[in-house]
Formats: structure tokens, C-alpha cells, sequence
């Protein structure tokens, strides 16, 4: 079974010189399978080891161990050194030793008679198994048994056994430290070795870089965050300041246009007036502390009652109003609220007094913005002015002897007040002239167009004013007159009295200011006052500009001749 080879458990037939470092058993049968025989009685014994008495002083170093090439047991040492080898042991160097002469043998006792059993002396001098051998045949390694797994098996090399021979004496090796052992650490054939410890895990680089990437991240993260909220809460990382003025008095001059709004803004209100299918905005002022309000009638000629017109003031507080009168010849008309306190009065000016150039403000509503202030300046004075005409039977047209300004007035201007530099209203803004267009704005007359091109009208507060008291004391105006029809399509310089009036009447009425004063038709009336005149709707614009009752100047061409006619103004009743 072993092949010939001396089993491990051999005795030696004699003593070798020296002994080599024993290597592992053979593998057995390969099945794990080792029997055990039984030792062979000697017939001479050997002198025990424990019989040499110790040296009295201390020996030199033993030589180095040499095997021979006789030596049985020295071949199965060999071959437990090999076996070791093979399983991961590192092979013992056994350090050289000086030789010293060998004591002289002590003669042992008589040896009893020979016991089946091995020698004590035996015994020692080989490994000796933990466990009595496995009936059950385990074996000590490889393949587990048939009735119980076994552990793997790892043999320890047991310490070299002291070698004794005629005059060369060797000393016994001391245990060298063993590594780890691969198959276990359990052995049931051999002395057990300390018990080693648990090989360190090693770490993967791949977790480290990254647990090293996400550290790096949530620092970069946390420090960007941190710059980034300093950088918003001042602004940069460097701070800026610009020079700037510092806070002073907030009050202005009455005569400023600051002054003049902060003045005059309490007492202007925006309208708001739904018709049929339609819907308007436009610009008033408050008249008295009653709630009349003053404003444009092509403003309110849609409203069909009180409910569809509503007033806002500059405060926000809004309220219903009523219409008190209106008249479309001079393009104004009369609301009036009811439950407001508060109310402020603008004051009114005298339009007499204006001159061109004065500076002059504007407050409206253009485009429904509340409270919009514009400043300009007086442009012209007394421009004769058309407005409306949209019916075609000129029922609704009105004729203003005009402010002009270049002051922006843009629909939804139309109403409100133009105030001079002590915040007194001077006239009532009404109408725009268009590019390419008459006059007329974006509420109701003439040309339509997209806004202020430096062109705005306005009528004189003194024809507003005498118009405003008709029309809250009676509902209706009444319009001066001259008792003539004239030919409105005369082209010539100057108003022409037309020959027939309406429906074929008398073009100059009987027993009116005109028949009294002498005018006949086909007179040309060329100054009012000393004022020229061009066509006839400057004639009815100079006219109007004066109450009923007024005594006039008129000069007249008759057959080529310049005549100068006085009359005192009749009066009809507006519409």
C-alpha cells in the first residue's frame, strides 16, 4: 500500500550521524486510508535520551544536520519535509552548531523484556496522534468518512527529536513558528497549533475613490452654496455702492407743475360710460361741492341713464352720477354725484387773461391711465375749431373759438381740466388734430387717430363756465346768434349770407339782430371786432364765443364796398 516506503511511524534500525528535518507522511492508498501496524519488538534497546546526564557546562552549538543516504528514517523524514513543502510550509533552516567532543556514554540499565508496546523513549521521539484512530476509518484528510463530514486536516511537523549517536550527540530543535496553515487549522492526528488570526480585509480602491468623490463633492457643494447666498445677500463678492443723493424735503413750489398737480389732482375724476354696444372713457372736474361735475359731452352721449356712467376719483373712491345737461354746439355737459364727501373744487381762471406762451398743465386719463399729467404751453389763441359732424346733418357739431397747446392730449384726455401756473382751470381739453385729419380726438370728433402730435385744443373756461351755470340751472345753453343762414359752400374770403334759408325761408331773419342792423344776402362779412374772418365757421366760432345779448362790430363787403354794421346777439336754444 505504501509502495515499500517506511511508514512514519519506522523506527530507525541505527543511529544516523545526523538526521534530516522529517518531511509529511506519504499520501496513503489515496483514500486518506493509513493503517497502523503494530510496532516491532527490538532486541537490543537503545539508551534513552533521558539517560545522558546533562553537561556541566553549557556545550558549543551542535553542527549543522546532514543526511545521509542510509538512513531509513532520515528518507521518511525527508518525505515528511516534502509533504510539508507541498502543503504551503516553509522549510526549517536548522542553524549550524560547533562540533564538541561527545561525553562518554554512561551504561544504561538493563532494558525489561520486550512489550508489544513502543518504548517510551520511543514515543517521544516521534509525534504521537490526539486521538485514538477512527474505527470508523475517517480519515485525517481528504474525502470525508461515510457517517460524519471531517474537517480538513493540516499536519504540523512536530519538533525534531533529539539524535543520539556514538560521540556525536545532537540537541533537540526547538519549534519554529508556523504559517498559516491551507486547509485548516484542525488536525485529529497532531498536535494542535495556535489558533491564528483572521487575515485583515483589504479594501477596494475602486470604494475608496468613491467615498473620496462623494466627500469631495458635498464639501464643493456646501462651499458653493455658502458663496452663492453671500453673493446674492450683498450683491457680489465685492461690494458696490453708488453715490447718491441724499433724502431731502419733498415739497414743491405752487407754481411748479409738481406743485400744480399735487394741487389740482383731488379735484379731477374719470368717467367711465356705457352706451348701446359701446363703451367710453374720458376726463371731469369737480365744479362746486354740490358734485357737479364739468366735462365734454361727446364724453357722456352714450350713456341712456344715470346708471351707465361712473365716476372715479384720484383717491380710488368711485361713485354713480346722473347727467344734468349737456349741449353738443359748444361740446359740454354737466354730471352730478351724490354721497361723496370730501369733494375739492378746482378753481376757475379767466381765459381773457391768457397769453401765448404761458405754461400751461394738462390732467386726463388717456387710454383709461388715471391721473396722467402733461405740461406745454399756450400755442395759439382763439383757433377756430370744428368738432363732430359724425350724424351728417350737422346737429352735431360744435364750434370752439379754441386754446391751442402743445401740451399731449390723447383720447381719454377729453374733459379734463388745463390748469395755468396757479392751478386754475383756463380751459376744457377737447379736441386733437390728427396727421393728415381735422379736428377732433378719439372719444367722438372728427378724425380718428393713434394720438398727441403736439396739437391739442381746448375750449376757453369763460365760454365753459357760462355754459356750465345753463346747464345746471336749466338743463339746456343757449346759443348767441345773428339772425342769418349762411352759404356754407361759399370759397371766397370771408362768411357769404346765402340767399335762401332752410326749406326755401328767408336767409336773414325778420325781425332778428342781423335784419335789424341792415345785412341783406349775399353781404360778405369779413371782421367780427376788427378780427378777420375767412370762411363761415369762423364767423359761428367768433360768434359763439360771446353770451347773447353782446353788441358786435361787423365789416362787410357789399358790391365791393367795405361796410361796418353794429348788432346786439340774439340768443336759440341749444341742443
Amino acid at each position: 500500500m505504501n509502495n515499500g516506503k517506511p511508514n512514519w511511524w519506522s523506527r530507525p534500525s541505527s543511529t544516523p550521524e545526523a538526521a534530516r528535518i522529517p518531511s509529511p507522511p506519504p499520501s496513503g492508498d489515496g483514500e486518506g486510508d493509513f493503517p497502523l501496524p503494530a510496532p516491532q519488538p527490538r532486541a537490543t534497546p537503545e539508551p534513552s535520551v533521558a539517560a545522558v546526564p546533562a553537561a556541566p557546562t553549557e556545550q558549543p552549538p551542535a553542527p549543522s544536520v546532514v543526511l545521509t543516504k542510509g538512513d531509513p528514517q532520515g528518507q521518511d523524514r525527508g518525505q515528511d519535509m516534502d509533504r510539508g513543502q507541498d502543503q504551503g510550509q516553509d522549510r526549517v533552516q536548522v542553524p549550524e552548531q560547533a562540533q564538541v567532543p561527545a561525553p562518554e556514554p554512561v551504561p544504561a540499565p538493563p532494558a525489561p523484556p520486550a512489550d508489544p508496546a513502543p518504548a517510551p523513549q520511543a514515543q517521544a521521539s516521534q509525534a504521537q496522534p490526539l486521538h485514538a484512530p477512527d474505527e470508523y476509518r475517517t480519515p485525517p484528510y481528504g474525502e470525508p468518512g461515510p457517517w460524519a463530514p471531517a474537517p480538513p486536516v493540516q499536519r504540523l511537523p512536530g519538533p525534531v527529536p533529539p539524535q543520539q549517536g556514538p560521540g556525536h550527540p545532537v540537541p533537540p530543535v526547538p519549534p519554529q513558528p508556523q504559517g498559516p496553515a491551507p486547509w485548516g487549522q484542525y488536525d485529529p492526528w497532531g498536535v494542535g497549533g495556535a489558533a491564528l488570526p483572521p487575515a485583515p480585509a483589504k479594501r477596494s480602491r475602486k470604494g475608496l475613490a468613491v467615498a473620496g468623490a462623494l466627500v469631495f463633492a458635498l464639501l464643493t457643494g456646501v462651499i458653493g452654496g455658502g458663496i452663492g447666498a453671500y453673493v446674492e445677500r450683498n450683491g457680489g463678492l465685492t461690494t458696490v455702492e453708488l453715490p447718491q443723493a441724499a433724502a431731502e424735503d419733498t415739497g414743491r413750489a405752487p407754481d411748479s407743475v409738481a406743485g400744480i398737480a399735487a394741487s389740482a389732482l383731488p379735484g379731477v375724476v374719470t368717467l367711465h360710460v356705457k352706451g348701446s354696444g359701446s363703451s367710453g372713457t374720458g376726463t371731469g372736474f369737480v365744479l362746486n361741492t354740490k358734485g357737479h361735475i364739468l366735462t365734454n359731452n361727446h364724453v357722456v352721449d352714450g350713456a341712456r341713464s344715470s346708471a351707465d356712467i361712473s365716476v372715479t376719483f384720484s383717491s380710488g373712491e368711485t361713485a354713480r352720477a346722473k347727467l344734468v345737461g349737456k349741449d353738443t354746439g359748444y361740446d359740454l355737459a354737466v354730471v352730478q354725484v351724490t354721497g361723496v364727501s370730501g369733494l375739492k373744487p378746482l378753481p376757475l381762471g379767466n381765459s381773457d387773461n391768457v397769453r401765448v406762451g404761458d405754461p400751461v398743465v394738462a390732467i386726463g386719463a388717456p387710454f383709461d391711465l388715471s391721473n396722467t399729467v402733461t405740461s406745454g404751453i399756450i400755442s395759439a389763441k382763439e383757433r377756430p375749431i370744428t368738432a363732430g359732424g359724425e350724424k351728417g346733418d350737422g346737429s352735431d357739431i360744435s364750434y370752439v373759438d379754441a386754446l391751442q397747446t402743445d401740451a399731449p392730449i390723447n383720447p381719454g384726455n377729453s374733459g379734463g381740466p388745463l390748469l395755468d401756473s396757479k392751478a386754475r382751470v383756463i380751459g376744457i381739453n377737447s379736441a386733437i388734430r390728427a396727421a393728415g385729419g381735422s379736428g377732433g380726438d378719439g372719444e367722438g370728433g372728427g378724425a380718428s387717430q393713434p394720438g398727441s402730435i403736439g396739437l391739442g385744443f381746448a375750449i376757453p373756461i369763460n365760454q365753459g363756465k357760462r355754459v356750465a351755470e345753463e346747464l345746471i340751472r336749466t338743463g339746456k345753453a343757449t346759443h348767441p346768434v345773428i339772425g342769418v343762414s349762411l352759404d356754407m359752400q361759399y370759397d371766397g374770403d370771408g362768411a357769404r349770407v346765402g340767399e335762401k334759408g332752410k326749406d326755401g325761408t328767408a336767409s336773414v331773419t325778420p325781425g332778428g339782430p342781423a335784419a335789424k342792423a341792415g345785412l341783406r344776402p349775399g353781404d360778405v362779412i369779413t371782421k367780427v371786432d376788427g378780427q378777420r374772418v375767412h370762411n363761415g365757421e369762423e364767423l359761428i366760432v367768433k360768434i359763439r364765443a360771446h353770451r347773447p345779448g353782446d353788441r358786435l362790430e361787423l365789416t362787410l363787403d357789399r358790391d365791393g364796398k367795405e361796410l361796418t354794421k353794429t348788432l346786439t346777439l340774439g340768443s336759440s336754444q341749444g341742443t
